[in-house]
């Protein structure tokens, strides 16, 4: 079956991620997980974008949802293409929030620095590679200002223009 005609079960579109680069203080946000192949392993917040969400929004709900953390997404960092599903990997300008553990997703949030935090053998293979560019060049594709005529900033992103 296409990932296309999969019945929707609610407003989530789990072929279509989001995760985040946090600093809080030079240290990353991570969050240790609690279901699926990622159990008990730490990583980058992020989850599902809504029905008719973009995904700039997605990954600002999804840090505060599962870290008490209200941030601003400012550069697309990378994307992570699979078969089934794509991930946009966000650089998010932390705003405020004292990062908390939701306690159902995640059981823990942890603020680490990125050395300490590659040197983890918990850390999840796709934040370790995320991590590890990110350390090397913190650039990403930068949010543009710009909004087509016919759109508001609720409907509209464009990045690295």
């Amino acid at each position: 079956m296409s990932i296309f005609n999969k019945k929707k079960t609610d407003n989530n579109t789990p072929h279509f991620a989001v995760c985040g680069i946090v600093e809080i203080n030079g240290k990353i946000l991570l969050v240790r997980h609690t279901y699926g192949v990622a159990k008990d392993r730490i990583l980058l917040p992020g989850g599902y974008v809504k029905e008719n969400e973009l995904p700039t929004f997605a990954i600002e709900r999804e840090v505060f949802e599962e870290t008490s953390v209200c941030c601003k997404a400012k550069d697309l960092f990378s994307m992570q293409f699979k078969s089934e599903q794509w991930c946009a990997v966000f650089t998010l300008e932390y705003k405020s929030g004292t990062p908390t553990s939701d306690d159902y997703e995640n059981s823990e949030v942890l603020l680490l620095n990125i050395d300490e935090a590659l040197e983890r053998e918990d850390l999840t293979n796709m934040s370790r590679e995320i991590l590890k560019s990110y350390k090397n060049d913190k650039n990403g594709l930068a949010k543009s200002d710009y909004i087509a005529k016919s759109r508001t900033e609720k409907d509209y992103v464009i990045f690295g223009v």
